[in-house]
């Protein structure tokens, strides 16, 4: 199936990635939308794991708090460029806000649901690395 711009385009709307990584995810999936955010979402675990060891001396404290119980948040990122950035703080927010309604382990705080996308803390944060 020929690749067009207006397929690439949708692609790179749908999941903020790169042209050249949308293009290349819908050749690889022979057009097949889903099955390129499928692929380009695997191919952003496997960074986000690569990125995993590295040394992340900046970040957040994310608070949330509903009257009764509070919870703190630490997330990590590897410059002060990524800790100011709106998305980032974003990010620490809705952390914070999912991990309020667990025990307050991390295993709890990464399975919650990450509210603005449904997905798990720990899925959002790897899409969000990649």
């Amino acid at each position: 199936m020929a690749i067009t711009a207006a397929m690439v385009k949708e692609l790179r709307e749908k999941t903020g990635a790169g042209m050249m990584d949308c293009k290349t995810a819908l050749n690889e999936n022979n057009g097949d939308m889903e099955a390129a955010v499928d692929w380009l979402r695997a191919k952003g675990i496997a960074k986000a794991d690569k990125k995993a060891g590295r040394t992340a001396a900046e970040g957040l404290i994310g608070v949330a708090t509903d009257g009764s119980s509070a919870v703190l948040v630490e997330v990590n990122s590897e410059t002060d460029f990524v800790a100011r950035n709106d998305a980032f703080q974003d990010l620490v927010r809705g952390i914070a806000a999912a991990a309020l309604g667990t025990d307050g382990t991390l295993e709890a705080a990464s399975s919650a649901t990450y509210a603005a996308t449904g997905k798990s803390v720990a899925d959002q944060v790897k899409d969000a690395v990649g």
